[in-house]
């Protein structure tokens, strides 16, 4: 069965206040799935641009596919969460771990709303998190499968669609996700040692649930 067959088209994205993740989530609206969108906040490490570009961003695709989008941001923070993977060994992962506990909070909403995928603007190679050393253990965090709809599309293609779709604007601007990451990042995550700075194999999602806890709402 082809992704366009499935009945119940439903994804939870994860979307990040960057030029990727709109474009992600316009191409799986415009295959008519239905889109349950994800916000992790970095605040008080970050300011709230990111969150506010995110919102614009929803807003402006949501008057592009009306009826496809849901009308709430959900906005989860994470910052006390990410400082726990800035000591010792798990620093030099702390991108992974990163996009680990994205995608374990990803997983929780879907079970709250009946996704059956994750959406993610991931490009192969962009960014260290992104080699395939490192997607395999990402992806593992997640409950459901990960749909990647830019995965081998170079960054001019992927800027082109943002501008086409009227949400390149909205999105340029400094990245400032990278705050607290290390200088020299691992490319091929280990997964045991993943497990061991997470606190076990079931630490993620305790970490997650917790953030869970201070999740908002905002209205698109």
């Amino acid at each position: 069965m082809t992704l366009g067959n499935l009945e119940q088209k439903v994804a939870v994205a994860l979307v990040s206040g960057g030029i990727d993740s709109p474009v992600a989530v316009a191409r799986m609206l415009s295959d008519g799935w239905k889109i349950h969108a994800l916000h992790a906040s970095q605040e008080p490490i970050s300011g709230p641009e990111a969150e506010n570009k995110t919102l614009v961003s929803l807003q402006h695709l949501n008057s592009l596919y009306s009826g496809l989008l849901h009308q709430e941001l959900v906005v989860v923070p994470v910052a006390e969460a990410l400082t726990g993977f800035t000591k010792g060994d798990a620093h030099r992962d702390y991108f992974v771990h990163m996009k680990r506990l994205f995608q374990t909070l990803a997983s929780l909403l879907a079970k709250e709303v009946g996704a059956t995928h994750i959406l993610s603007g991931e490009n192969l190679g962009q960014v260290s998190s992104q080699t395939l050393g490192n997607m395999g253990a990402v992806e593992v965090a997640s409950s459901l499968p990960v749909l990647r709809p830019l995965l081998g599309l170079d960054k001019q293609e992927i800027i082109a669609m943002a501008r086409a779709l009227g949400t390149y604007e909205i999105s340029v601007g400094p990245e400032e996700c990278d705050a607290l990451g290390p200088k020299h990042p691992t490319t091929i995550a280990n997964l045991e040692r993943l497990h061991g700075n997470e606190g076990g194999s079931e630490g993620l999602v305790e970490i997650a649930s917790k953030c869970w806890q201070s999740s908002r709402r905002r209205t698109l």
